[in-house]
């Protein structure tokens, strides 16, 4: 089944009086949404009570929950003791993720710093191996756990679609957070016709296979953009920037997909996450 939801809460959240995120899940539930994504993305501020009691409430309205590690992480970094705190935030965001009784954890994969592209991404697949293996000494049970690496929208920053699909091979709980936002920002606007969209996903099945595909992580917002690429999120009033969802839903329709789609607007995500769900049902 394929759910909608936000990426935090929107400003309309706040406006109506709530303060505290666990408020959330009764709230999207009562706008048609199933799904939530919570952020770390300046650190693990929240305590594992509140995660697991925000945790009991997703559960109690249908909401899928899921968490968004830091935004620190680099796993590009030729500093190894700055790797070594990129693996322990990823790590960290898996156990919240579990105490929330969630399922996907999201993560930027690194940036090129002053690398070439060729020696960041290798460095890239080295590290991501040895985080697979790190997982594997560490007897973390990943069987419900689906770590998904973020397509990035910068071009100083690793998570091409095609190079998340290439280091989501490593593992099997490996799947991509396809971000249309980004991907279309790095190519600069060009993500427009379902055949644009068709070709992003066709390269993922010879990449990572159907299973996979069929159950990726989504970020969808609109997204300005300059020559180096994204530069802020918009909302989707917006008619200068793209992308569109509807070209994206009819191919999400025909290859028979079931992601999690979370809205990332700037400011009406979770309003913008209702139109994404009935543009879907629409078409």
């Amino acid at each position: 089944m394929i759910r909608f939801g936000p990426s935090g809460n929107s400003e309309l959240f706040y406006a109506q009086g709530y303060k505290s995120s666990l408020d959330a899940p009764v709230w999207l539930k009562n706008r048609n949404l199933n799904a939530y994504e919570y952020s770390f993305s300046r650190g693990f501020t929240v305590s594992e009570f509140v995660a697991s009691e925000l945790g009991k409430k997703c559960k109690e309205n249908d909401i899928e929950i899921s968490v968004h590690a830091p935004y620190y992480i680099n796993l590009a970094n030729p500093d190894d003791d700055f790797v070594e705190k990129s693996y322990n935030y990823i790590l960290t965001s898996i156990k919240y993720l579990k105490i929330m009784g969630g399922h996907r954890c999201v993560f930027h994969p690194g940036t090129c710093g002053k690398l070439s592209r060729d020696e960041a991404f290798n460095l890239l697949k080295k590290r991501m191996k040895i985080l697979v293996e790190r997982i594997k000494q560490e007897n973390i049970d990943m069987s419900d756990i689906l770590l998904c690496p973020e397509t990035m929208g910068k071009s100083a920053q690793l998570g091409t679609y095609q190079e998340i699909a290439e280091i989501c091979t490593y593992a099997d709980y490996l799947i991509p957070t396809l971000d249309f936002g980004h991907i279309n920002s790095i190519l600069q606007g060009k993500l427009k016709t379902e055949k644009d969209f068709e070709e992003i996903i066709q390269h993922l099945n010879k990449t990572i296979g159907e299973d996979k595909v069929k159950k990726v992580h989504i970020h969808f917002s609109k997204i300005m953009y300059g020559d180096k690429g994204e530069i802020k999120h918009l909302t989707l009033e917006d008619e200068i920037y793209g992308p569109e969802f509807k070209p994206l839903s009819v191919v999400l329709k025909k290859y028979n997909m079931s992601p999690v789609v979370i809205c990332e607007s700037r400011g009406t995500q979770a309003e913008d996450a209702n139109l994404l769900r009935n543009i879907y049902l629409e078409n």
